[in-house]
C-alpha cells in the first residue's frame, strides 16, 4: 500500500520533476514520517473556512512547483490569526507570488495549522553519482545554511547509524537539554531517519529530499515542510 501511495503522487505528475509541498507531504506520510498536514484552497473564502476548521493560528503557503523556496519569494505567512486576517494573507501570498514569477504553475495556496515549536532539526538526502543516496541530519531552520552542522551517511541506515548521525553533530548538547531544558526524542528522529533511508532506496527516482525544519519535542517530532526532486 505505501508503495502504491507513492506511485500514484509520481506518476499524477506527468513528467513533473519538483513535487509541491502538499505532494511531497503525502510521499513522506506514506512512509510514516510524522508531518504538518493542512489543506490546498483556490479562494479567499476556501482559505478562511479551511482555517477556522484547522483551528487558529494557520499558516499560508504558495503551491506551486516553479516556487521552491516560498519563503524568498514572500510567499509564506505565519500565525495568521482569524478569518479576515487569512483571506487578506491569500491575497498577499497570490500577488506575491506572481511578483516573483509571473507566468508561475500555481497550484493554490496551503492552508496548514501552526505547529508547536520545538528545537529545529533538518533531514535530508542527495543522490550522488558515486556513491548513491547520502542522508543528511542537522540543525534546522536557517541555522542549517548559517552553521552547516551536519552528519552524514549513506542508505540504507541501520538504527545504530541513525543514532550515531544524531550523537556526532556539534549541536547535539542542545538535543540532550542544554542549560536545564528537557532532552529531545531521540529516538523519534532516528525513526524518521531510518523511514527516509528506506523511501530513498525505494525510490531510485528520487534526486533529493528534505525534511526542513523537523520539530523535535521531548516525546515525538513533526516535519513542518517538506520538497521532493526527481531526477
Amino acid at each position: 500500500m505505501t508503495k502504491k501511495v507513492v506511485r500514484e503522487i509520481f506518476d499524477s505528475l506527468k513528467g513533473r520533476k519538483i513535487l509541491t509541498e502538499p505532494e511531497s507531504k503525502g510521499v513522506f506520510e506514506a512512509y510514516d514520517i510524522p508531518v504538518v498536514q493542512g489543506q490546498v484552497v483556490k479562494t479567499q473564502d476556501e482559505a478562511a473556512a479551511e482555517a477556522e476548521k484547522l483551528g487558529f493560528p494557520v499558516a499560508l503557503k504558495i503551491v506551486s512547483p516553479d516556487i521552491i523556496h516560498k519563503s524568498d519569494a514572500k510567499c509564506v505567512l505565519l500565525g495568521l490569526d482569524g478569518a479576515e486576517e487569512v483571506k487578506r494573507g491569500f491575497g498577499q501570498v497570490m500577488a506575491n507570488a506572481k511578483k516573483f514569477k509571473q507566468d508561475a504553475d500555481i497550484h493554490g495556496v496551503f492552508v496548514q495549522r501552526m505547529a508547536q515549536p520545538g528545537r529545529e532539526v533538518v533531514i535530508g538526502m542527495n543522490k550522488d553519482p558515486q556513491f548513491g543516496q547520502a542522508l543528511m541530519f542537522g540543525l534546522g531552520g536557517i541555522l542549517v545554511e548559517v552553521v552547516r552542522d551536519v552528519s552524514f551517511r549513506i542508505a540504507p541506515l541501520s538504527r545504530r547509524d541513525a543514532l550515531e548521525m544524531i550523537h556526532e553533530i556539534r549541536g547535539y548538547p542542545i538535543l540532550e537539554g542544554a542549560r536545564g531544558g528537557e532532552p529531545a526524542d531521540i529516538e523519534a528522529l532516528a525513526d524518521i531517519l531510518l523511514a527516509a533511508s528506506k523511501l530513498a532506496i525505494d525510490w531510485q527516482e528520487i534526486k533529493e529530499f528534505d525534511l526542513n525544519p523537523i520539530f523535535v519535542y521531548p516525546k515525538g517530532a513533526i516535519a513542518v515542510d517538506a520538497r521532493i526532486i526527481l531526477e
